[in-house]
């Protein structure tokens, strides 16, 4: 069986990972994917795709949303991380009973070309900016609805500084969300919806901290628990949920990052150490036991009554009717 690694600029994990897995000798191998041009319906020569990628480079989602239709188990599911957004996020888990800050989505304040103050009828304006403040209130924090990484993050402190950001987002749709006077913070990464590791980590400064018994146990035990709820609940096999604790409170601030940063130089060698080891286990256990990542969706009801890998007749006669 063959695993195959999709990956961005980071250096360390990717190769890591690979060496890791083969290492194992478990019947399982890893390796990159090279990809040129990709053949409508072409069969995917890997069982599982780590994708840590694909939500910068759309060549590869769509790669990867066709892998999935020949049986491929893709970590993360490519269908849903193209749905998923983070004001969902912040909904859901206020429904499975996390504490999750004040949250306000934003109108976008500028559109792509050909949306017109005609296709706007729906929207009010201007904003009531004076009840979107009363309900937030100050700091408070405006990020991209799907933004990741901190990408677009600013913190505002006054109705002219968040003004200020909200006519410079452009075309992202925004969300402002109440800021929290956290004594802590955790950024909890969790591999296979069962592995939590929540690590001590500056918001600030964007760095990650050796800290013995930094939590108390019962708040320790509360996030890992509600890092799991919350992965069970989205689907992700990889992803990171990042609670700000006030008072022994945890509230869950950001939970779209399916591509978390894993490089040494980032989080380094003891929690790396640790990555490594749990995304192969969840990688060798997916190609081994896992279910393809098609039988999540509609669509296998009519391309296949058995949710396997379609075999090799299927493509033979395929091929057969388009040459």
């Amino acid at each position: 069986m063959k695993i195959g690694i999709l990956v961005g600029r980071e250096g360390t994990f990717p190769q890591a990972l690979i060496n890791e897995i083969n290492n194992r000798q478990a019947g399982v191998t890893a390796e990159y994917i090279m990809l040129g041009g990709v053949r409508m319906a072409e069969r995917c020569s890997y069982d599982v795709i780590v994708d840590r990628i694909s939500h910068e480079v759309p060549f590869y989602r769509a790669y990867l949303k066709s892998a999935v239709l020949s049986g491929a188990k893709v970590i993360n599911n490519p269908f849903w991380w193209t749905a998923d957004d983070k004001f969902f996020n912040y909904s859901i888990a206020t429904y499975l009973g996390i504490a999750v800050p004040k949250t306000i989505l934003l109108p976008q304040k500028e559109y792509k070309e050909g949306v017109v103050s005609e296709s706007l009828r729906n929207l009010e304006y201007p904003l009531n900016w004076d009840a979107i403040i009363d309900h937030i209130g100050f700091p408070a924090f405006i990020k991209p609805y799907d933004g990741g990484g901190w990408r677009g993050v600013s913190k505002v402190s006054s109705r002219e500084e968040l003004l200020e950001k909200y006519n410079a987002s452009g075309t992202d749709c925004m969300v402002l969300q109440e800021g929290v006077p956290f004594d802590h913070y955790v950024r909890c990464y969790t591999i296979g919806k069962k592995d939590v590791w929540p690590i001590p980590y500056d918001p600030i400064f964007q760095r990650y901290l050796v800290v013995d018994d930094y939590l108390a146990p019962e708040v320790d035990e509360r996030v890992r628990r509600e890092a799991i709820l919350i992965n069970e609940a989205l689907g992700y096999d990889i992803n990171t949920v990042e609670f700000a604790i006030a008072d022994g409170i945890p509230y869950a601030i950001d939970y779209m990052n399916p591509a978390p940063d894993a490089d040494w130089w980032s989080v380094g060698s003891v929690y790396f150490k640790w990555l490594v080891e749990k995304v192969a286990d969840l990688a060798i256990g997916t190609a081994l036991h896992g279910e393809p990542t098609l039988k999540a969706h509609r669509w296998n009801e009519l391309l296949n009554d058995e949710i396997t890998r379609p075999d090799k007749d299927f493509f033979l006669a395929r091929d057969d009717r388009l040459s």
